[in-house]
C-alpha cells in the first residue's frame, strides 16, 4: 500500500501555525514511508474563500519547504461528484430525501429540549413514502445512521474512541439548495484521492464518527485516523495572536528561517527521545506517526526565537547574505561584500534575520545615523579620541591582526586596559558599545571609511 496523506485547508485566511504543523506532520509521514503528500483547497464556503488566501496558503507551504506531489484539488469544482455519491446512496437505501420545513425542525428542536433530550433530527422522513412530500418544500438528502450499537474509531493518537449511535442523528449530506455539505465532500474527496491516512486536529474527532458512516454506507475503505492535539499559548489558553498565532508569512517577515520553523513545529506534541535540534532529513527518518502526545502543545515564542538563532549561526554566510539581499534589494555590491566579510561576527549575536540586518548596518551606512547614550559617553573625551585616531592612522597594514596588536601596544603605552581603547573606537565606528570585534569592523570598512567615521564622531565631542 502506498501511503497517501493530505492537507486540506479552507482558504478563508492565512496559513496559521496550527495548520502549518498539521501540514508538516502529513508531509513528514508521507515522506517517511515514501508515499505522497497531496493538497486540497476546501473552498466550498464561497462567501469567505478568497484568491488571496489561496495564494497565502501556497506561499506559506512553499516557504516551509512542504512540496506537494500532484496538482491541488479544489473542492468546490467537485460538487457534481459529491451529489452523484449522495444520489447513489439514496438509490441504495443508505440515504433519503427529507422534506421537513424549517418550522417543523424548530418545533422538533424545542420539544427535544423540553423533554431533556439532545436536539437532534428525529428521522420522520427516514422511511416515509416520497409521494407524501409537500410540493412547496425543497428536500435535503440525509444519511441513514445506525440507530443502535456504537461507532468505534481506532485513532493512532487518541486510542480507541467510542460513541453511542443514538447520539448520531441522520445528518444532512445535500442541502435544500442542492449544495453538498462539508461532511459529504470531505469523505468523497478523501476516497477519490486515495487518502490512506488522515492526520488532522483533534477538533475534528467528532466529525470522524459521522464520516465513518459515509465510508461504510458506500462500502469504501476507511482511512487511518490520527487526531493531533491543538496548540495553546504558554498560559494554557487557546492560541491567539497575543501568543504568536500569526500567519506563516508573518514569521518569514519577522526573520525566521524555514528549517527552524520546521524543527520547532514538529516538536509540538511529537518527540524523538530527548532530541531537540535535528535536521529535516532526520525528522523524515524518525517521524513514523508514533510518539504523538494527546495533550495540547504550548507555543513558546522565546524557544522558537532561540532555536532560530541556532539555525542562523549554522547557516552559510553566502546564504544569509542572499536572504538579506532578497529583503533589501537596495544593497550595493560593496555593501554586500562588507556584510559577507563580517558575517561570522554578525550572525553570532542574531536570533532573527531582522536582528541580523539591524546589526549589519555597520557595513551599510557611511557614518552612524545615531549614537546610543553609552556610545556618546565614550566619545566625550575628545583629546583621547583624537590621540587614538592619530596613532591608529599611522598603521601601514590595515588588517585585523595588525589593528589588534596596535590596540594592545597603545593600551600598554597609556597604562590602559584594552577595552578602554576598543570602546571609543567601537562607539565612533558603530554608534554603539555592542558589536562584533571592532578591529574586524575597522578592517572590513577600510581605512578611509574608518577615518570618515572618526571625523564624524569628533563633531559630536567638540
Amino acid at each position: 500500500m502506498t501511503v497517501i496523506t493530505r492537507f486540506a485547508p479552507s482558504p478563508t485566511g492565512y496559513l496559521h501555525i496550527g495548520g502549518a504543523r498539521t501540514a508538516l506532520f502529513n508531509w513528514l509521514f508521507a515522506r517517511h514511508y515514501g508515499g505522497k503528500f497531496l493538497l486540497r483547497i476546501e473552498d466550498t464556503d464561497r462567501a469567505r474563500s478568497t484568491d488571496d488566501a489561496i495564494k497565502a496558503i501556497f506561499k506559506g507551504l512553499q516557504w516551509l519547504g512542504l512540496n506537494w506531489d500532484e496538482d491541488p484539488i479544489f473542492q468546490f469544482s467537485r460538487a457534481a461528484r459529491h451529489l452523484e455519491v449522495a444520489e447513489n446512496m439514496v438509490k441504495a437505501g443508505k440515504a433519503y430525501y427529507c422534506y421537513c420545513s424549517p418550522e417543523e425542525l424548530e418545533q422538533m428542536k424545542q420539544q427535544a429540549v423540553a423533554e431533556g433530550r439532545a436536539p437532534v433530527y428525529d428521522g420522520r422522513w427516514r422511511d416515509r413514502d416520497p409521494s407524501e412530500a409537500p410540493k412547496h418544500i425543497k428536500p435535503v438528502i440525509r444519511i441513514k445512521m445506525p440507530r443502535d450499537g456504537e461507532t468505534i474509531i481506532h485513532d493512532t493518537v487518541q486510542g480507541i474512541v467510542t460513541v453511542q449511535n443514538t447520539q448520531l442523528d441522520d445528518m444532512i449530506l445535500v442541502r435544500s439548495d442542492g449544495t453538498p455539505t462539508y461532511m459529504l465532500a470531505v469523505v468523497v474527496d478523501d476516497h477519490d484521492m486515495g487518502i490512506t491516512h488522515i492526520i488532522r486536529g483533534d477538533d475534528h474527532l467528532t466529525n470522524a464518527f459521522r464520516q465513518k458512516q459515509i465510508y461504510e454506507a458506500m462500502n469504501w475503505h476507511t482511512p487511518s485516523f490520527s487526531h493531533i492535539p491543538l496548540i495553546h499559548g504558554q498560559d494554557g489558553a487557546k492560541l491567539s495572536k497575543r501568543h504568536g498565532a500569526l500567519g506563516v508569512d508573518a514569521y518569514e517577515a519577522m526573520g525566521f528561517l524555514p528549517e527552524a520553523m520546521r524543527n520547532y513545529l514538529v516538536r509540538l506534541s511529537w518527540a524523538h527521545g530527548d532530541d531537540e535540534i535535528f535536521s529535516t532529513q532526520q525528522a523524515i527518518e524518525w517521524f513514523d506517526g508514533l510518539n504523538i502526545g494527546k495533550s495540547a502543545a504550548r507555543f513558546d515564542m522565546v524557544k522558537l526565537t532561540s532555536l532560530n538563532g541556532h539555525y542562523i549561526q549554522e547557516s552559510s554566510n553566502d546564504r544569509l547574505v542572499s536572504l538579506l539581499e532578497a529583503q533589501h534589494s537596495q544593497l550595493t555590491p560593496l555593501q554586500k561584500e562588507r556584510i559577507l566579510l563580517g558575517m561570522n561576527g554578525l550572525k553570532q549575536r542574531a536570533k532573527t534575520l531582522v536582528e541580523l540586518w539591524d546589526s549589519a548596518q555597520i557595513y551599510v551606512w557611511d557614518v552612524p545615523p545615531t549614537y546610543t547614550e553609552k556610545a556618546v559617553s565614550f566619545l566625550n573625551d575628545t583629546l583621547l579620541l583624537k590621540e587614538i585616531w592619530n596613532s591608529l592612522s599611522m598603521i601601514s597594514v590595515w588588517e585585523e591582526p595588525a589593528l589588534h596588536e596596535w590596540a594592545k601596544h597603545f593600551a600598554e603605552q597609556h597604562f590602559m586596559k584594552l577595552g578602554d581603547v576598543a570602546q571609543p573606537i567601537r562607539a565612533a565606528l558603530t554608534g554603539s558599545t555592542i558589536s562584533p570585534s571592532v578591529f574586524e569592523v575597522a578592517a572590513i570598512i577600510g581605512r578611509d571609511l574608518t577615518e570618515k567615521r572618526f571625523n564624524h564622531a569628533f563633531k559630536l565631542s567638540d
